[in-house]
């Protein structure tokens, strides 16, 4: 599909500068794009490519100051990236939506199937599940015994949700994701042999959240493990059981939440962060790739860095001294031979 220039800014709420019927099918990355293409100004480290781009249509910040000619037809908005993102979620919803139940697929009889479900091949779907309205199960999902699905929620292939967990509204989960998988529970007898402790409580995924490819979420021993609305997961992560995650909090890559913690609202998770078990995380806490976290955070708004994670500035502060440990280490040396020179003397 093309649009033009004009089409694009009334959609944005933007200013078109240059020819407002400049046309584009498709969307680039600003150093990359062709003509034809539409691209975005955003981070000032890529301001040089927007006067070199080929893009036909580039989105700018309205307070951008253009420094040089510019070839492209220019749309200032509030926010660049923003509404970048909501062309391409225009585009995404353009794409032909899938319907039916596969004949290859298997639904027990007593599962309840919504309107407007999409179920691919392969996909076992067991007792007493409810699908809502407009849910899509691609290949290779199970979906476990009394699981509920709720409205237009989207399991893409490989995911297996385990028995009586529950998926919100307009949830997304990517391939390989676990959810409801036996939390690590453990009890050692006067043998020091690891007995297992029955794992009898659930997942509950709130809605609008979205889970990473290959990310397992733990149930709970007794009661729920909640992912809470808006929470955005990426891959590889695990979230341990009876954890619960607050709302609209994002956690990057390759990070680990233990049993039993409880991360507040609106809080970042940089990648590989781990947080350790039965500790409290406030809300709006900030936290640097690779940070280990082993107490619970109480200042809302926080940022910490390091392991164990502690606030960033007193960090920073602590890595200047931390990388002239060698010159210190000489000049005690130094300090020692020189005073048992003095003592010898």
């Amino acid at each position: 599909m093309e649009f033009t220039a004009k089409t694009i800014a009334e959609f944005l709420q933007g200013e078109v500068i240059g020819n407002p019927d400049t046309k584009v099918n498709n969307v680039a990355k600003i150093e990359e794009a062709t003509p034809g293409t539409l691209a975005f100004l955003a981070n000032p480290k890529y301001n040089k490519y927007l006067y070199t781009t080929e893009a036909s249509i580039v989105l700018i910040n309205k307070e951008f100051e253009i420094e040089n000619e510019v070839s492209a037809t220019l749309i200032k908005v509030e926010n660049a990236y923003e509404s970048f993102a909501k062309l391409l979620e225009l585009a995404e919803q353009a794409r032909p939506v899938k319907q039916g139940i596969s004949d290859l697929a298997f639904i027990e009889e007593s599962a309840k199937i919504g309107d407007g479900v999409y179920i691919a091949p392969f996909v076992y779907v067991g007792e007493n599940v409810v699908i809502e309205n407009d849910v899509k199960l691609y290949p290779h999902v199970f979906v476990d015994d009394n699981v509920t699905v709720k409205k237009n929620s989207t399991l893409n292939s490989g995911v297996k949700v385990y028995h009586e967990c529950v998926i919100g509204e307009n949830c997304i989960i990517h391939a390989g994701a676990v959810i409801g998988s036996d939390g690590f529970g453990f009890a050692p007898d006067e043998n020091n042999v690891y007995r297992k402790i029955p794992q009898l409580g659930n997942v509950i995924v709130e809605d609008n959240v979205e889970i990473g490819s290959n990310t397992t979420i733990d149930r709970a021993t007794m009661g729920s493990t909640i992912i809470k609305q808006g929470a955005k997961l990426d891959n590889l992560n695990q979230i341990g059981h009876n954890v619960q995650i607050g709302e609209n909090t994002v956690i990057a890559a390759q990070s680990g939440v233990a049993g039993s913690t409880k991360v507040g609202k609106n809080c970042q998770f940089g990648g590989q962060s781990g947080i350790a078990p039965h500790i409290q995380i406030a809300d709006g806490v900030k936290v640097t790739p690779q940070a280990g976290i082993p107490n619970t955070i109480k200042e809302p708004g926080s940022i910490v860095m390091g392991t164990p994670a502690f606030n960033i500035r007193e960090f920073q502060k602590s890595f200047i001294v931390y990388k002239q440990l060698p010159d210190l280490f000489k000049r005690v040396k130094q300090l020692e031979n020189e005073l048992a020179k003095l003592k010898g003397e």
